[in-house]
């Protein structure tokens, strides 16, 4: 092999022992440790299939993934189409995006707990306008959750977008004005289905992020709005390390299966090619 084929391999081998050390080599002891513990059998992944509490929470962190995801594409795709738009206020959106990413997950958790609970802001500023007459029960509840994750991972879902529009010509969308085409119609034919690349990529970085989501469930959510992650938390707390090696690799397995059925149906990897442009 020559040396100039030396070179980028040589540039990559950091990374590549890095990822080796601190994440293949840990997700394989745990994966073994699943199967390990207490003999090498299956036995903690029947005891899985069996187990009525891991099914309601798998559903409960599905359903609280679908939802945000659906939140996120409702409010993202509009800031996306704000962000190509040449002017100011696609530089303002752009702060406002990533601003989110310049504070830690945890604090702006706490914050809405503070926001939402029954003495926060915006229980007082609804009692002090007359709208009503009790402070509701936000926190703690799903609804609380979902405001609270789809604002953590609203940027996730911007940013593919928005980089799948800026790669429509825009003499596109002229042409079909110059035909005729009203411009929600120019929207709907032209501009969205050029765009679903990136609405893939968003849909698809999301949905993993939600899956395994920890922090902020276990901050606003309540007994009801358990996680995969969190019952995994739970087993470690317990000991039961066998167990909770399970449930990771079952995540994981979940996880790389939505990944492959996104990859196969959307063909999201042509957004991320994108990116590397």
């Amino acid at each position: 092999m020559s040396e100039r084929r030396l070179v980028p391999l040589l540039l990559v081998a950091p990374l590549l022992v890095f990822m080796l050390v601190f994440y293949l080599l840990p997700v394989l002891a745990m994966l073994m440790r699943s199967v390990a513990e207490p003999s090498w059998t299956l036995e903690n992944y029947q005891a899985l299939a069996g187990d009525s509490v891991f099914r309601n929470v798998f559903w409960t962190t599905l359903r609280t993934a679908i939802a945000v995801t659906f939140g996120c594409l409702l409010f993202g795709y509009p800031v996306a189409l704000t962000l190509v738009r040449p002017g100011r206020a696609a530089g303002v959106a752009l702060i406002i995006v990533l601003l989110p990413f310049w504070t830690s997950i945890l604090v702006r958790s706490y914050a809405w707990m503070v926001l939402l609970g029954r003495r926060g802001l915006l229980n007082e500023a609804l009692l002090a306008s007359g709208v009503i007459d009790h402070p509701l029960r936000i926190l703690n509840t799903s609804i609380a959750v979902h405001i609270a994750m789809i604002h953590i991972l609203l940027p996730y879902m911007i940013l593919p977008i928005a980089n799948a529009l800026r790669q429509i010509d825009p003499s596109l969308g002229r042409a079909a004005l110059g035909l005729g085409a009203t411009p929600f119609r120019v929207f709907r034919e032209v501009i969205l289905p050029l765009s679903m690349p990136g609405v893939g990529a968003g849909v698809l970085l999301v949905f993993v992020l939600s899956l395994g989501f920890y922090i902020t469930p276990a901050l606003v959510g309540g007994p009801r709005d358990m996680t995969v992650s969190m019952l995994i938390a739970q087993q470690v707390d317990q000991l039961n390390w066998p167990y909770a090696a399970c449930l990771s690799a079952t995540l994981l397995a979940a996880t790389l299966a939505i990944m492959a059925v996104f990859q196969r149906l959307f063909g999201v990897g042509s957004a991320f090619r994108l990116a590397g442009r």
